[in-house]
Parts: structure tokens; C-alpha cells; sequence
């Protein structure tokens, strides 16, 4: 990671955390917080097709590359020109605290 050019964090993207509300009848509706918005590296990784519920379903995977956050949690996703990317995984690849590879899933409409 120490070869990271900070000028390859060319994609604009928004964290987001969901919030629980009270539906007022027992359940509760999940809506999303927008965190913050900051510059990322996405890299596609790889896409596959799986079998879900009776129907053909693909599952599509990026490796996104941001400066070093520590708010990052599980459940939140990035949104990226509409697109929903849950984080399935972060590491901090050198432990320098200054960058962060998520591993995300594409989610869909």
C-alpha cells in the first residue's frame, strides 16, 4: 500500500449508516444517514451469478480504497453515482492508519 498514488482516489462517494425508526406498529423502518462524503479508489473485482430464491441473481464485488477513517462500521454502505455498495469488510492493509481497503458488494435497485 505504500505505493498508493493519493491522486488514483478519483471517485466521489458518500458513507452512509442506516437508522432504525419506530414504525409506530411494533416494527421499525430503516432509512440511511449520509456520514460524509470523501474521494475513494474503486476497483472492480469480480461478478458472479448465484442461485436466489428460484431465480438467477448476480452478486458483483469492489475493492474500494479510501484515507484512513475510524468510523467506519459494519452495516454501513457507500453510495457511489446511485450505485448502493455494502461493506462487507475493511482492513488497514500496512497498519499506518493511512489508508483503508474495503471489501463491498454491489447491492441491488
Amino acid at each position: 500500500m505504500n505505493g498508493l498514488d493519493p491522486g488514483q482516489l478519483s471517485n466521489r462517494v458518500t458513507l452512509a449508516r442506516a437508522v432504525r425508526s419506530d414504525d409506530g406498529s411494533g416494527g421499525a423502518t430503516v432509512d440511511w444517514q449520509e456520514v460524509v462524503t470523501f474521494w475513494a479508489r474503486i476497483e472492480p473485482v469480480g461478478a458472479s451469478e448465484l442461485n436466489a430464491a428460484d431465480r438467477l441473481a448476480t452478486r458483483v464485488t469492489h475493492r474500494v480504497t479510501i484515507r484512513f477513517r475510524d468510523d467506519v462500521e459494519g452495516g454501513m454502505r457507500l453510495v457511489h453515482r446511485g450505485r448502493s455498495l455494502k461493506i462487507a469488510s475493511w482492513r488497514d492493509p500496512d497498519e499506518t492508519r493511512r489508508f483503508l481497503v474495503l471489501e463491498v458488494v454491489e447491492e441491488g435497485p
